[in-house]
């Protein structure tokens, strides 16, 4: 209850919400936050824990349809994008607070969960085109770092452009790298070998 009281105050007075503001919010009094939590920074913890939570349940079930289908990875940034720009204080609040012992770890550990689940369903797919699938762990962790990335510029800078458009920028992108890696897969030995020498 009072985690969400604290959200809730989050919205509505922005990143810069105070304690005194939560407690108005939840209904109770600051000595009965400070019962619960030893200090703000506890209670600032909670609150970036809870949001990150958020943000993985909206990702990683699309992540776990991702195929080699754009829409498919155009809807895994979208789903992101949205989950960010759905509550844009919420994600000012955790980057405002992100200088708090254990803020940047609860940060990592939601990217590390989405980027073993792309990990997988990137691998998957490099082993059905017969690929190594040893590129799929860093290829993940390069399209998260990226999109992760981009979206914090998105929300530093107010959303300058629709959250379609950059999400159509970024598909574009990873998609023509992740084409490639296919087209690749589809020259025979033989092709390969008919290449180098008509180079040589």
């Amino acid at each position: 209850m009072l985690v969400e009281a604290a959200v809730e105050a989050v919205l509505r007075y922005g990143p810069e919400v105070d304690m005194a503001q939560v407690a108005a919010v939840a209904g109770v009094s600051k000595p009965v936050l400070y019962r619960y939590f030893a200090d703000k920074a506890e209670l600032w913890l909670a609150v970036g824990e809870h949001v990150a939570q958020l943000v993985v349940a909206e990702i990683v079930p699309v992540v776990a349809r991702v195929r080699a289908e754009r829409e498919l990875v155009s809807a895994t940034i979208d789903a992101y994008l949205t989950a960010i720009g759905a509550n844009p204080d919420l994600y000012r609040f955790l980057v405002h607070q992100s200088g708090l012992p254990g803020m940047a770890h609860l940060v990592a550990n939601a990217a590390r969960t989405v980027a073993t689940e792309l990990a997988r369903a990137v691998g998957d797919r490099l082993r059905a085109l017969g690929l190594d699938a040893g590129p799929a762990e860093p290829w993940a962790y390069g399209m998260v770092g990226m999109v992760q990335s981009v979206g914090d510029w998105w929300i530093r800078h107010d959303r300058p452009i629709s959250r379609a458009a950059l999400t159509e920028y970024l598909t574009t992108l990873l998609w023509h790298g992740l084409e490639g890696v296919r087209a690749s897969a589809d020259l025979s030995p033989l092709h390969i070998q008919g290449d180098a020498r008509e180079r040589a």
